[in-house]
């Protein structure tokens, strides 16, 4: 019998059509990260005051700037010591008493306050967010943080929907689905008319999103030898930090939030267009007994990969053919898989926390939101690069835990530097940034090589849901306890990541091991590691050219 595996060793392990389909879906991860993290932009919150007309009116007739206006004619906050942004003068200002008297206006400090009554006007000249377009400010700013909980809410249900469809149906048909839906969704989302209408559309679009990122991750890891899935699925999530890059870009020049929802959603449409361009996976088809077809389409990547197959081609099979359908029970039946299960959602869910945390709380710190969204999406780098330096010298383990550790400490350190130190503090955040970036891009590859073949996207779906409740809790987290005080929540994200590189320890090392084909070979790993010493021996006599490819597997580089 010979496997997907065996036959990758003479079609190719990252040959030109894997490079292809690898740069094609990698695409996928840029507009990603506009819809994750959009609403430091999308949602902004400028400055703001109560807006009364008649002193608009009287601004004009006095000749004040605003500067000027909101001085005079906004009380201070006697928390803060700052002008109000939710309360306002109990004052007729039309009354003819009043003049342009400066000095008469400053004794208005004993008049007696109310709440806005009129709107809000907002220091945001030439700019549009949602927040000043729907007045989401005082008593209505934690909607605002609906807008992130509800894109959760649409991730955490559309990634098990997807999910079970891409294991059920196909991983490219699954993919192709969500890219449409995201496409319509998306554009619901820029001309929605009403805020409540916003948020269903907003759901809509979460509901596809991440569904078809993951089957586009599970697809290019599936068609690729083993010693290429970690940096495809590194790289793989790098454009997602590319993203991150041209996001403040985006925002910086389009400057109404629903034309920066139609360029972020463009793409989704554009991907449909992979329907002629991107292959089912192989190993998917074997897992459904689908044989010809894996036949037919491994055929077709060895021919572009300029590779020879021989004749053992037809004996192609799946070590799990005969478990055609998956269930959420494979994934918690036995104690191994258990255990994977609750380590790595745990880990999808901190993970979720502290890096969406992290990044929505540059728009409420003050600054040049635009700059420092750019200088924090730089750091994402060394991320990538130091996870492809250490995962295959040191393991996965190792590397997994420390950056969970780095992210905690740096949590700790940054809430209790002074604002005075601002550099020093901005450095810790950033390596703070780092650690739970390399966190979030290694738990997804660890993931999918902690399952087998025929409940993989399952699994990869269903531990990310509680990414998904972590994005749901994170605005109410950050905003919410930042109101108590501003480092707060920093302080939760470093027990949270704490927690979790504890947790890793626990898991197996995965460094160099084939994907699991059965759930035999996860709670019997010792098994599995005699099976395939059989296997390579039988597979030297199948196939002419499998001692040398296997003789140089550890040594294959990108």
């Amino acid at each position: 019998m010979t496997t997907f595996d065996d036959i990758l060793e003479e079609a190719g392990k990252f040959g030109r059509c894997q490079k292809r389909i690898f740069i094609l879906l990698c695409m996928v991860s840029m507009p990603w990260a506009g819809v994750y993290v959009g609403i430091v932009f999308q949602g902004f919150t400028p400055d703001h005051w109560c807006r009364d007309p008649a002193v608009v009116e009287r601004r004009e007739a006095c000749g004040w700037n605003l500067a000027e206006s909101r001085r005079l004619t906004v009380p201070l906050d006697n928390s803060s010591g700052q002008q109000s942004s939710c309360e306002q003068y109990k004052v007729d200002w039309n009354a003819t008493e009043l003049t342009c008297d400066k000095q008469e206006l400053e004794d208005l400090s004993r008049t007696p306050t109310i709440s806005c009554k009129h709107g809000w006007e907002y220091d945001y000249e030439g700019r549009r967010s949602f927040v000043t377009e729907f007045d989401l400010v005082c008593s209505n700013a934690w909607l605002v943080d609906m807008f992130q909980a509800t894109l959760n809410v649409g991730f955490l249900v559309g990634s098990i929907a997807i999910g079970y469809l891409a294991d059920r149906f196909g991983r490219k048909m699954s993919f192709l689905i969500s890219n449409l839906l995201n496409g319509v969704s998306g554009i619901l989302v820029a001309v929605a008319p009403n805020y409540i209408s916003l948020l269903v559309f907003r759901t809509l679009y979460g509901f596809g999103v991440k569904g078809g990122w993951v089957a586009g991750y599970v697809l290019i890891t599936e068609i690729v030898g083993v010693e290429f899935r970690r940096t495809v699925g590194v790289i793989y999530q790098m454009f997602f930090s590319i993203g991150i890059l041209i996001l403040p870009l985006l925002a910086y020049y389009i400057t109404d939030w629903r034309w920066l929802q139609v360029v972020i959603t463009i793409p989704y449409i554009l991907f449909l267009s992979y329907y002629w361009f991107i292959p089912e996976s192989p190993r998917w088809l074997l897992s459904q007994n689908q044989n010809s077809k894996a036949v037919k389409i491994t055929e077709d990547i060895a021919k572009e990969n300029k590779m020879t197959l021989s004749k053992n081609i037809e004996t192609l099979k799946d070590d799990n053919a005969d478990s055609t359908t998956a269930s959420f029970m494979d994934l918690i039946r036995t104690p191994n898989m258990r255990k994977h299960t609750f380590i790595l959602s745990y880990n999808w869910f901190t993970s979720a926390v502290v890096y969406q945390g992290l990044i929505m709380r540059l728009g409420i710190l003050g600054g040049n939101v635009y700059i420092d969204f750019l200088i924090s999406g730089l750091v994402e780098f060394p991320a990538a690069f130091l996870i492809l330096f250490t995962i295959e010298r040191i393991g996965r383990r190792l590397p997994f835990a420390t950056a969970n550790f780095v992210a905690g400490v740096s949590c700790f350190i940054t809430a209790f530097i002074p604002d005075s130190m601002f550099w020093f503090k901005t450095a810790v955040a950033c390596i703070g940034r780092l650690g739970i970036t390399m966190t979030f891009e290694m738990v997804v590859f660890v993931n999918t090589e902690l399952y087998p073949t025929f409940v993989r996207n399952l699994g990869v779906s269903v531990c990310s849901t509680l990414c998904d409740v972590g994005g749901i809790v994170a605005p109410f987290l950050l905003y919410r306890l930042a109101v108590i005080w501003l480092e707060l929540p920093l302080i939760i994200f470093g027990f949270l990541a704490f927690l979790a590189g504890g947790l890793v320890l626990l898991l197996p090392e995965t460094r160099g091991v084939p994907l699991p084909d059965t759930i035999d070979d996860i709670e019997f790993p010792e098994k599995a590691k005699e099976k395939i010493g059989l296997k390579n021996q039988q597979m030297v006599n199948l196939l002419p050219n499998y001692q040398n490819t296997a003789s140089n597997k550890d040594r294959a580089t990108v």
